[in-house]
């Protein structure tokens, strides 16, 4: 079983999810809606949703609902990589150019503000306090993860635990928020 097995049974679900995204993004002022599409419209593996996806599906969740914790969850996550572009600076994502690249580093963050602060938004019509907090620790972590990065940059005597203690926050922590937020979906159908 690899990926593209496990991608096509619920590639239904990932359209639609990912309808749910293009339709999300839409807003009225311009250079939100260009640089979200553009990260956002790079192609994807959609790690997180699919995963979002799959336990909902395993523990019988609505279809509505799984679909909504999936786009809170790429939001944060695309949110993260608009800020992480902009601390490496980073040229290409996903083999395009960056977002910094294109309209700068302000908008780049500005961006990432603006995505974080709708999946906030969407965490608390979704209505579950538990997710809420899951959601807004992880956030945090990742955050944290980022600062520890920073600290490190051009340091010779990383240690792996260190390392690893980043990667930890800036990546596992979403993907662990993912499980348990989808947990907590599937106690409250």
């Amino acid at each position: 079983m690899n990926y593209e097995y496990i991608q096509k049974s619920v590639l239904k679900d990932l359209e639609q999810v990912n309808k749910l995204i293009k339709s999300s993004l839409k807003s009225n002022i311009l250079l939100i809606e260009e640089v979200s599409k553009h990260i956002v419209g790079a192609p994807s593996k959609r790690i997180r949703p699919l995963l979002v996806i799959i336990i909902g599906k395993m523990l019988r969740i609505p279809n509505k609902k799984i679909y909504q914790l999936a786009l809170i969850i790429e939001f944060i996550h695309t949110a993260t990589l608009l800020h992480d572009d902009v601390v490496d600076i980073s040229e290409k994502r996903r083999g395009k150019k960056s977002a910094n690249k294109i309209w700068g580093n302000e908008a780049s963050v500005l961006v990432g503000d603006y995505l974080y602060s709708r999946s906030f938004q969407m965490m608390v019509k979704l209505g579950d306090k538990k997710i809420f907090s899951i959601l807004a620790d992880a956030t945090n972590q990742i955050a944290k993860g980022e600062v520890m990065q920073l600290m490190n940059v051009g340091k010779l005597n990383t240690t792996l635990d260190q390392y690893m203690k980043v990667i930890n926050y800036k990546t596992a922590t979403l993907f662990e928020a993912s499980t348990r937020s989808s947990a907590i979906l599937a106690k409250k159908k």
